[in-house]
């Protein structure tokens, strides 16, 4: 009798133990629950994080493979103002963006601009989790990634668009007075831009398409360029008094080559970061097919504009085809998120094709573009824009008044800012220097100090 007692006992022991393991697992299921969520929300985080400076430190790379690019490609006598020239760019576009050109872009936009707050800064949630707050992690988590690494990654795009200006308009250009151009396309331009579209602002709502910036970045350089161009004329001795071109061609053609390399390996920062996110098997999928994308259409671009070299140009053209990588790859970054990937190696051809023939039309028009920035940037840019309606879904109407809207308001207000620069502190370089070069008449140094300087001399040419 007392065992069976005993043995009732245990039951109603078990059964009690049972019983408060259930409630305590169904008090406690929550609470587990919610730190699944936010491990899972944590690891999205620093994934995403991690993708922002990851892909933004290679597009940063693409400041080296510009430098490259250019210096290659202007005369010896020249290329140690592009050096100068490169860094200065991004490091002016980098100091402007954080003090004014963020919060135009991206804080606060109504229809037309964001914010004229000064400077921008990590958030108070993640101030506080640096100080110790494990509290706030929650919600810096939310954000789903880190404020800065956000504001970084969109900087190196406007570091970009201010590159191209430079190659255009060199071996001419007064340093201060392009740093002073630099200064406000990237403090004031160019955040327009974008708060016209990536900033949600009335382009963006119209559903204007521009994934990594066909439009946003290269068409904005290139129309800046294209007004600098007009308003600083071309090269002493470019184009002759009989209709003739002078042959002006790369000093370097191992560092150019270099830096279209660089450049190409750099976009797939510029198009594949663009994705936004690495937190999901998604945008794994999504980022890959971007990369491919870009890829494809770069190649497709070199063996179009190699093609029809011969023909537009009337030889083998080095150049066009390096300059096809360049076309095929703005071409796409306007809708590099395609599915059909066969489409990318068709834009990226067209653009090369365009490319090649925008420089033939430059020559006729007596445009001095020195590194073809103008038929790469701007004209394959508007192409890669259009053609996000033919295979990415967007439409051709609203991407055509996109296009328009910003060749207005970057043209119109770049050229007035150059003509100001040429009315007060002087946009042109002097003839002599143009003869010596700037590395000499600017820099006191020489690029190649083992070679004589042959200063040139054009007749009444000048």
């Amino acid at each position: 009798m007392e065992l069976v007692q005993r043995k009732r006992a245990i039951s109603r022991t078990g059964i009690l133990a049972v019983a408060l393991l259930t409630l305590g697992f169904l008090f406690l299921r929550p609470l587990i629950a919610g730190a699944a969520d936010m491990v899972e929300g944590e690891t999205q985080f620093v994934l995403n994080t991690f993708a922002f400076l990851v892909w933004g430190g290679l597009v940063m790379w693409m400041a080296a493979g510009f430098t490259m690019l250019e210096s290659g490609a202007v005369r010896t006598k020249n290329a140690s103002m592009i050096c100068l020239k490169n860094i200065g760019v991004y490091s002016i576009s980098g100091l402007a963006y954080y003090i004014i050109g963020y919060n135009l872009m991206y804080v606060d936009v109504g229809s037309v601009i964001g914010s004229f707050q000064l400077l921008y800064s990590t958030s108070t949630s993640e101030i506080a989790l640096l100080g110790g707050d494990a509290g706030a992690a929650a919600e810096v988590v939310s954000n789903g990634y880190a404020v800065m690494s956000d504001w970084f990654f969109q900087m190196v795009f406007v570091a970009t668009t201010a590159s191209i200006v430079s190659g255009a308009i060199a071996e001419r250009v007064k340093m201060w007075a392009f740093f002073l151009f630099t200064l406000l396309l990237t403090a004031f331009i160019y955040p327009v831009v974008g708060a016209w579209t990536w900033g949600g602002g009335w382009l963006a709502e119209m559903g204007f398409k521009d994934f990594a910036g066909s439009t946003i970045v290269h068409s904005t350089g290139g129309w800046a360029a294209l007004a600098g161009l007009l308003v600083i004329g071309p090269r002493l001795g470019k184009f002759r008094k009989d209709g003739t071109v002078k042959p002006t061609p790369p000093s370097n053609v191992l560092i150019v080559t270099l830096g279209v390399f660089i450049l190409w390996l750099g976009w797939f920062g510029f198009n594949g970061g663009s994705q936004l996110a690495l937190g999901s098997a998604f945008d794994a999928v999504g980022m890959s097919n971007v990369i491919v994308n870009t890829n494809l259409a770069a190649a497709a671009g070199v063996v179009a504009a190699l093609a029809v070299s011969r023909s537009i140009l009337g030889k083998m053209d080095l150049f066009a085809g390096l300059n096809g990588a360049i076309a095929g790859l703005v071409s796409i970054t306007a809708g590099p998120d395609i599915i059909d990937h066969w489409w990318a190696i068709i834009i990226g051809a067209v653009g090369g094709v365009l490319c090649t023939a925008g420089i033939k039309l430059l020559e006729n028009l007596k445009i001095d573009d020195v590194v073809g920035a103008i038929p790469a940037h701007l004209l394959c840019g508007i192409w890669g824009t259009l053609a996000a309606s033919i295979a990415a879904g967007a439409s051709f109407g609203v991407q055509l008044l996109g296009v328009v809207s910003v060749a207005v308001f970057v043209f119109v207000v770049s050229y007035i800012v150059w003509r100001l620069i040429a009315m007060t502190v002087g946009l042109r370089v002097s003839a002599q220097a143009e003869r010596m070069g700037q590395d000499t008449a600017e820099l006191g140094i020489e690029s190649y100090p083992e070679f004589v300087l042959m200063p040139e001399h054009f007749g009444d040419e000048d």
